[in-house]
């Protein structure tokens, strides 16, 4: 069995893929957020890969090949941004002005906690990309001598945790204009947020979508600024 799984191509992508959709049958059964599709498939490719005593490089010699499929799902995000295109030339300055707050929010609230729970600085440049899409994170955090791994984790658990409350937090908060549900969506929890706010709608997917462009450029300049605020 052992020297299946580690000569198997394609083992990693099918439990990743049988754990999404248990997932999804999850939600669909309970309709709760905590059933959230990504965090199941996480707690269930961790625990298979516990129990059955595998390694990650086996896992991911098959895992890898979804991961491929990241960057070109990423760029197919600016579909449903172009049909809605009238939307951002009409409401542009909302738009921008919606994304430079909600990015400086973030940079500003790790900034507040890092001193707060007394980080060095490694560990508080670790945290600043938390609201933007893995590849760019990566980058920012390596550039700014953080710890890579553990800004890769923060970054998950920041999308999951945007997907999972998000629809709360609007229902709380009274927001129901669907420029601000995708904006806030994209802003604060990236692609996997981007994924919550397509369901929420077409309007959400398209503002969102370009949330998490521009939102991952500024905080690559932010993060250069925040760097040496502490």
């Amino acid at each position: 069995m052992m020297e299946f799984i580690k000569n198997s191509a394609f083992f990693g992508a099918m439990i990743s893929l049988i754990a999404y959709e248990i997932g999804l049958i999850l939600k669909k059964k309970f309709k709760m957020a905590i059933f959230n599709p990504l965090l199941i498939s996480i707690i269930c490719v961790i625990g298979v890969l516990l129990i059955f005593h595998i390694d990650y490089n086996d896992y991911n010699e098959g895992g890898k090949y979804i991961s491929y499929l990241l960057t070109p799902a990423t760029v197919c995000l600016a579909v449903p941004l172009y049909e809605q295109i009238h939307l951002l030339k009409k409401n542009l300055k909302a738009v921008a002005a919606g994304i430079i707050s909600g990015t400086l929010a973030g940079l500003c609230s790790i900034l507040f906690m890092s001193k707060l729970f007394g980080f060095n600085h490694q560990e508080y440049v670790t945290m600043l990309p938390k609201s933007i899409t893995t590849a760019i994170g990566m980058g920012v955090s390596e550039e700014l001598g953080g710890i890579v791994t553990i800004t890769v984790a923060v970054i998950i658990i920041t999308g999951v945790l945007g997907n999972m409350i998000a629809e709360v937090v609007y229902k709380i908060a009274k927001i129901e204009e669907p420029i601000a549900r995708g904006l806030g969506l994209g802003t604060s929890a990236h692609a996997i947020g981007t994924a919550k706010a397509m369901e929420l709608g077409p309007v959400e997917g398209a503002m969102s979508s370009l949330a998490i462009a521009v939102a991952g450029l500024l905080t690559v300049v932010g993060a250069s600024v925040f760097a040496g605020m502490m």
